[in-house]
């Protein structure tokens, strides 16, 4: 049997391997197998294909979103200038013309 690392956000042994992650089935953390690339200080946010997501980024939309507390929809394409990453369910706080401030999940959007 392998043995993994323990989970570095709840030091949990019960890791295991999928793919290139390693993966907590009691947190739910996911952390990259290549040592190099690991940094538990650093946000990790990926968008809907897989790719890494930084501050300052710009991405598209790519699902019509229903705004909450508002009749009006965020359209499929709306390009998002200068993304801000941060910790919680909804993980990148921007600024988008005509909307406003707004938070949204990182599964909703592509990088540009």
């Amino acid at each position: 049997m392998a043995a993994y690392p323990n989970c570095p956000k709840c030091n949990s042994e019960y890791t295991y391997e999928d793919g290139t992650n390693f993966v907590c089935p009691e947190c739910a953390h996911e952390w990259s197998t290549d040592v190099t690339e690991q940094d538990t200080d650093s946000l990790i946010v990926k968008d809907a294909h897989g790719n890494l997501l930084a501050d300052g980024d710009s991405v598209t939309v790519i699902k019509d979103l229903k705004v909450k507390g508002s009749s009006s929809t965020l359209k499929i394409g709306t390009k998002v200038k200068s993304i801000r990453l941060v910790e919680g369910d909804h993980n990148i706080d921007c600024k988008i013309d005509g909307f406003g401030a707004m938070k949204l999940k990182s599964e909703f959007v592509k990088k540009a």
